[in-house]
């Protein structure tokens, strides 16, 4: 079906509609036999809270960004090449259900579906696409990806040092290793994580300490028993500040 809609004008008319909508700013997404598989809102987690994002999942890439007029705008585009991408379920808690994981080496994050049946459809298409990728490329499937970032509100302390009390004064900050929420003094160290940044990038103690003895990988994401907290609170950071600790 796929390569039946890779060139036909339908298809072409729907992605030069998409790349409308992210104007001048956003990136081309009209590439021989590139299909647009379906669109949708999913809710993201983000460090600060949740939030509404418009996707869109090509059989190649998964893009989205943010909602300025729903089908007629969006701004900060993100591309994601889908050979990187890995997903888990997530397990519904409270108001979070319907989600699950997109891990990639350079950014990992939940998003969470309106309905358990659109959940079950973006999970598959997704699946599927990656599948075929893999398959035409001969690749293996990604074994690593980035730390998924604890959100801001799950932590009233640092939780490395389970001391410092964050306050408008003493600002959190995320280890880009294993996404704590941690204090400044115990995210004094920067590491180089190739997958994530050309340059070193802020870490907390303990994961410099893992990493500089040879411990842990600077490729691989950090073991699960390191891991405090329920995998249905991580998210990433704050897609409207890219650039906060």
């Amino acid at each position: 079906m796929v390569d039946r809609l890779a060139n036909s004008e339908a298809n072409s008319k729907r992605i030069n509609v998409v790349e409308g909508c992210f104007g001048a700013a956003g990136q081309p997404l009209a590439i021989p036999g590139r299909v647009l598989i379906g669109e949708g809102v999913l809710t993201k987690l983000c460090r600060k809270k949740p939030k509404a994002r418009q996707f869109f999942l090509f059989n190649d890439i998964l893009v989205y960004g943010n909602i300025v007029i729903q089908k007629k705008k969006y701004n900060k585009q993100h591309i994601i090449p889908l050979e990187n991408v890995t997903i888990d379920s997530i397990e519904d808690e409270g108001d979070l259900r319907n989600g699950w994981l997109i891990k990639t080496p350079t950014k990992s994050f939940a998003v969470y579906a309106a309905t358990a049946t659109e959940k079950s459809e973006w999970m598959n298409h997704i699946s599927k696409c990656v599948s075929d990728l893999l398959e035409k490329s001969g690749k293996a499937p990604n074994s690593e990806h980035a730390a998924v970032w604890v959100p801001d509100s799950e932590a009233t302390v640092c939780m490395r040092c389970q001391k410092i009390k964050f306050t408008p004064v003493s600002r959190r900050h995320h280890c880009r290793k294993c996404g704590f929420v941690v204090c400044g003094p115990c995210s004094e160290k920067k590491f180089l994580l190739p997958s994530q940044s050309s340059k070193p990038v802020r870490v907390c103690e303990f994961c410099y300490d893992q990493l500089s003895s040879g411990q842990l990988s600077a490729s691989l994401p950090p073991r699960s028993d390191s891991y405090k907290f329920p995998m249905n609170n991580v998210s990433d950071d704050d897609d409207d500040d890219d650039s906060s600790d």
